[in-house]
């Protein structure tokens, strides 16, 4: 069991360090694909939340515990609720640039679902989600052995997922990110189940003027997982124009 924060650092290269934040009850190696695509302009580092009793705070106490274990970074990649905790991470002034991939920084930009985040917990635990669901999410069929990439499959996970759940209502939400110096990118699946396309305005109308947005024709919720070349194609701008954080070439 995870009581702290973990990192997977895939790349030493020069360019900018950028944590790869995942959504509410996926794994951080599900972004190994898109970390490989990214390496040689990037230092993504594979981010794994804490498990177990120690998830159940939400995504503010979360960015701290993600900014204390990371050190000095440049940027974050955030899937899903990951967008909530990487939002938090740049009103501190932790990330100078923020990705968005199907994801959002307040409840409100899911529209109705926002008011439903919470039952992602009990789903995860009573609907005991496995290929069927992660293909759903995936909107392509998912191979038995990559299920856990996608949704919790183990026992502890599923508790974790409920635990974090419903610790997500017990925070204020990030501030809209609109008038600070950050830069953000948008990219959403056209198929996304779980953060409709409609997401994509609400969110931009909190982020800085001008950010780009990207619809991506047949992906889904996880378009790091399953497109990882056309993802990695579209952030590649965004992260070259990214200068590297002084210093963080010596953060663990």
């Amino acid at each position: 069991m995870r009581r702290e924060v973990r990192l997977t650092e895939m790349g030493q290269g020069p360019g900018p360090r950028v944590l790869l934040l995942p959504g509410l009850g996926a794994r951080g190696t599900g972004f190994q694909a898109l970390a490989h695509q990214l390496a040689q302009a990037a230092r993504p580092v594979l981010v794994d939340y804490p498990e177990g009793a120690h998830a159940a705070c939400g995504a503010q106490a979360l960015s701290e515990q993600v900014a204390q274990a990371a050190g000095p970074v440049d940027a974050v990649v955030a899937s899903s609720f990951g967008g909530m905790v990487a939002a938090h991470l740049a009103v501190s002034g932790k990330v100078r640039g923020v990705a968005f991939l199907g994801s959002f920084t307040r409840p409100e930009h899911l529209g109705l679902r926002g008011g439903l985040l919470a039952l992602m917990g009990p789903i995860a635990v009573l609907g005991r989600p496995g290929r069927a669901a992660a293909s759903l999410a995936s909107w392509r069929l998912v191979s038995g052995e990559q299920v856990a990439e996608v949704v919790p499959t183990t026992a502890l996970e599923r508790m974790t997922t409920l635990r974090r759940a419903f610790a997500i209502g017990t925070e204020p939400p990030p501030e809209a990110l609109r008038g600070l110096p950050i830069s953000c990118v948008c990219l959403q699946g056209d198929r996304d189940v779980l953060v409709p396309p409609a997401t994509l305005e609400r969110l931009a109308a909190a982020l800085p003027p001008g950010t780009p947005r990207h619809l991506l024709r047949g992906a889904g919720h996880v378009p790091y997982f399953t497109h990882p070349e056309e993802c990695a194609r579209l952030l590649q701008p965004w992260l070259a124009a990214l200068a590297p954080a002084r210093d963080s070439e010596n953060a663990a």
